[in-house]
């Protein structure tokens, strides 16, 4: 009898211990990544099961929108839920300066992070792939396991220089693969503790040499012969910039799809270990593109930065969103909310249990959304900023404005997916003109820190793409 009441005490002790557990986040970031690119988003020319799978076990959010057109500026975001005007990163950092070197510094130092808030909640933690926001070569927000590049763009995915120990090296096997790997290894190891990985892949990247570089990935022979109507080949637009002669290359579309097929192996490969270790329905597992880019999309290729003028458009503003706690999100739900880079961080801390979020943020939870709550009280706006552009969406019209240039430009996305009509000029949307830039101005009036404003004299702790010509200061420091 007694030695059932121990084993009954027993068997009840390690239910408990499952049920107090803390959950762990699995945080996968990819980068210049276009939500119309993969299956959860309708896609039928890419091959991503993993994803697929992953959508199915939790939630796709089908408007999700990063609020800046670069990296850093994401990324500062994604981890701060604070606007490029409060953090002072307002655009990516480059190769020579924050990153590696006798000027590099950690970019949020001085703010709180999602790591940080992690590491002070007793989780292991681990960065596995690409970092671009400062000090690059010693693990920043105490990292637990720190393996990451010197700089921020991708020139290629083989023979790449790679920081591990706090050594510059040259790594000869796919990035893709090595991030992976990593993240595996780290999920193993800490398979009895709390614990957050932070992948953040290097790819699809989809610019430069890189798009030039062959495919040595497994899918280089089922993309050789491949079309991908997904991607257009409209004729460019006046305002593309970079990449014109892209608009109608077979080749970069081929490559751009095997790499997010490549990352879909990784994330096959991730739920993978979550399950054979057993922590899976433990697992909040987070999908997430840092900004969107155009495939020719109404007549563009690449992101918001290869433009001129600096754009907002829906192409690179929309983000895959999919967030999986098997067993606990909604299994299969497409949420129709409007969410934003910034929105991420205070989601993940209320739904995960880690407290409020920091209390600058314009960040709002979409917990309930995750547990197939309806969102009754959600405003429909997300926000955007890049240097001297500014916009506000809802779901029926985006409106832009520029400092130190023109045009403003004001569309009606119901009628003009493609973002092809200025109608800013139209008598008969003055209504809606006045409506969006007070909505525009009472955000930025109640958020952005004068410092860091660039609106108001602020500066920039990443330099500026546009200072030169509209003499916005350029500072690269603290």
């Amino acid at each position: 009898m007694d030695s059932m009441l121990t084993r009954r005490a027993f068997c009840g002790s390690l239910v408990a211990a499952a049920q107090t557990r803390k959950l762990n986040l699995v945080l996968i970031l990819t980068d210049n990544h276009g939500a119309w690119s993969i299956g959860p988003y309708g896609n039928r020319d890419m091959r991503t099961p993993a994803l697929d799978r992953l959508a199915a076990e939790g939630v796709t959010f089908m408007r999700a929108f990063s609020n800046n057109a670069v990296c850093s500026p994401t990324r500062a975001s994604l981890l701060t839920g604070l606007m490029p005007s409060q953090h002072g990163v307002h655009r990516y950092l480059a190769a020579n300066g924050a990153q590696v070197g006798p000027r590099a510094y950690y970019t949020l130092a001085e703010f709180e992070t999602l790591p940080k808030i992690m590491k002070r909640n007793g989780y292991r933690t681990a960065l596995s792939g690409k970092w671009h926001l400062g000090a690059n070569l010693t693990p920043q927000d105490h990292f637990d396991h720190w393996i990451t590049m010197p700089h921020g763009n991708s020139l290629g995915f083989y023979d790449q220089p790679v920081i591990e120990a706090g050594k510059i090296r040259q790594e000869p096997r796919y990035l893709t693969d090595l991030w992976t790997d990593h993240g595996v290894r780290f999920i193993k190891e800490n398979k009895a503790n709390p614990f957050f990985l932070f992948l953040a892949y290097n790819g699809p990247y989809g610019l430069g040499n890189s798009m030039k570089e062959p495919i040595r990935n497994r899918h280089a022979a089922y993309y050789a012969d491949k079309e991908l109507p997904s991607m257009p080949r409209d004729e460019a637009h006046p305002w593309n910039h970079n990449y014109v002669a892209w608009m109608r290359d077979p080749a970069v579309r081929r490559k751009y799809a095997a790499e997010i097929s490549g990352i879909d192996d990784g994330v096959g490969r991730i739920l993978a270990a979550l399950e054979e270790e057993g922590v899976r329905d433990n697992t909040v597992v987070v999908f997430l593109g840092d900004q969107g880019l155009a495939g020719g999309h109404s007549g563009f290729w690449g992101m918001g930065d290869h433009t001129r003028p600096l754009t907002a458009f829906d192409w690179t503003m929309s983000i895959p969103l999919i967030v999986s706690h098997r067993g606990k999100t909604a299994a299969g739900h497409r949420a129709a909310e409007m969410v934003s880079t910034y929105d991420v961080l205070p989601s993940l801390l209320d739904y995960m249990g880690l407290g409020r979020k920091p209390a600058a943020s314009p960040g709002r939870s979409f917990a309930g959304a995750l547990r197939g709550e309806a969102m009754r009280d959600w405003d429909d706006a997300v926000y955007f900023e890049f240097e001297n552009v500014r916009a506000v969406r809802t779901p029926e019209w985006k409106y832009i404005e520029r400092i130190h240039e023109s045009p403003n430009e004001l569309y009606h996305l119901k009628t003009d997916a493609g973002e092809r009509m200025n109608r800013i000029d139209d008598a008969r949307h003055a209504g809606v003109r006045a409506e969006l830039k007070e909505k525009l101005d009472a955000f930025f009036a109640r958020y952005a820190d004068p410092k860091w404003d660039l609106w108001k004299g602020g500066r920039s702790k990443s330099g500026l793409i546009t200072g030169k010509l509209f003499g916005l200061e350029i500072v690269e420091g603290r």
